[in-house]
């Protein structure tokens, strides 16, 4: 049992790290938390709010991952390097990747709710 609290402890210490220290983590917690501002005064469904969790989730964790390979690669290799630039090119564009999907997906959700809210102002 104490495999497992030590496995969580190591975990949320990771989460720590990023919240404390990423600057860009910091960026997608505020999207997250205005989404589910949002989500709260448009009263999405049970589904939207699901599509809406899976995105932060997968935007955070791919920040996560992001982070963890920078710091593996300046570990590995402290002067610029082009392979390690492009490795790093590579993981910040997936990031890239998962907040444009992530921010389509919100449009569907979010877009004709706040254009009806709107109109009914």
């Amino acid at each position: 049992m104490s495999r497992l609290i030590r496995s969580f402890s190591f975990a949320l210490n990771g989460l720590r790290i990023c919240v404390l220290k990423g600057a860009n983590f910091k960026i997608h917690l505020f999207c997250l938390a205005m989404a589910v501002m949002l989500g709260i005064i448009l009263g999405i469904s049970i589904t939207e709010w699901l599509v809406v969790s899976l995105c932060i989730g997968f935007v955070l964790s791919m920040e996560m991952l992001n982070t963890a390979i920078e710091q593996l690669c300046d570990v590995v290799h402290k002067e610029i390097h082009p392979a390690i630039k492009s490795i790093k090119d590579i993981a910040a564009g997936a990031v890239l990747l998962s907040a444009i999907v992530a921010a389509v997906c919100g449009g569907f959700i979010f877009l004709p709710k706040i254009i009806s809210f709107t109109q009914s102002i």
